[in-house]
């Protein structure tokens, strides 16, 4: 393939995926003019037109669409080949591009990928956070790092950490309005109520003894934030669904406590996704492996421990 030809597409996708032909020149050191030009080039070469363009956004065309696809693809097996090529044997080296979740990216993620770029210095490592999980294939991610199972069949996955929820509250809470015996308590108890991506609002659902049951909750408090409930539950405003991640000093130090511990909430186990390839590149795996052992428990029967690098309060 020509070099200008992967040139082209990596332009492309650049342009697609940020949304804007400056932000994508920006990147490249091009000026916008020299970016416009580009892309009218290519247009022109192949006859017609990839992006609708007004002065405030870009569109991709249905023929934009089916090029960016096939220059996605094109460019992962490029990379693919060369890193299956270059890294035989040899130290891992080159780009990662990461994305986590945007509280746990930069409390936890990033301090590990400090310590991994020590122990690693010739990978370079993109770390990228957002709020919501984002298309690893279109986005050109080499892997993402989430709580809970996404429904992505292109994806294979490799779980990091277990990580069960519970109910809690504040002691403070407790004393002043009892604590439930049955899930039909919760109906006239304070419900503190974590909105997560599409996730029904205030509806909780629990398993026991392989039965499952669904609650519907109401609560005056609710955020997107998992720091803010939590802080909110701390301060005694009612009860809260956590993972033990986030409650384990918690629960430690008698500041919350665990409520209807007989019913099951679905898990938040840690994974790291990664698109489904032949060929896993030697800095992928080094940095997978190194995720797994920094989130091995000391003692396998106890909660695990936040690593190192991010044991301040989440």
């Amino acid at each position: 393939m020509k070099a200008d030809l992967a040139s082209e597409l990596h332009f492309f996708v650049l342009v697609a995926r940020l949304g804007s032909l400056s932000a994508a020149a920006r990147q490249l050191d091009l000026t916008p003019p020299a970016a416009t030009k580009r892309l009218a080039l290519m247009e022109s070469r192949l006859g017609v037109r990839l992006l609708n363009r007004s002065t405030r956004s870009i569109s991709l065309t249905n023929e934009g669409e089916t090029y960016l696809a096939y220059a996605t693809r094109i460019l992962a097996d490029l990379r693919e080949m060369e890193d299956v090529v270059s890294s035989s044997g040899a130290e891992p080296r080159g780009l990662i591009r990461v994305n986590a979740t945007l509280g746990f990216g930069r409390t936890t993620i990033a301090p590990l990928v400090s310590d991994f770029a020590k122990r690693y210095p010739q990978v370079d490592v993109e770390l990228e956070v957002t709020d919501r999980p984002v298309d690893l294939v279109e986005g050109g991610f080499d892997l993402a790092i989430r709580f809970g199972e996404l429904p992505d069949k292109r994806l294979a996955a490799r779980r990091v950490m277990t990580n069960r929820r519970f109910l809690c509250a504040s002691p403070l809470y407790l004393k002043a309005h009892g604590t439930p015996a049955t899930l039909a308590d919760l109906a006239r108890h304070r419900c503190i109520l974590h909105r997560q991506n599409d996730e029904a609002h205030g509806v909780w659902r629990f398993t026991r003894a392989g039965r499952a049951e669904v609650v519907k909750v109401e609560g005056g408090l609710s955020s997107n934030d998992g720091d803010i409930v939590l802080g909110w539950a701390l301060d005694g405003h009612g009860i809260l669904v956590r993972s033990e991640w986030d409650l384990a000093k918690y629960l430690e130090s008698g500041r919350l406590r665990v409520v209807l511990p007989e019913f099951a909430l679905p898990s938040a186990d840690l994974f790291v996704y990664y698109p489904q390839r032949r060929n896993q590149t030697a800095r992928t795996r080094a940095f997978i492996d190194f995720l797994v052992e920094a989130f091995r428990p000391a003692d396998a029967g106890k909660t695990p421990s936040r690593p190192g690098p991010s044991s301040a309060p989440p």
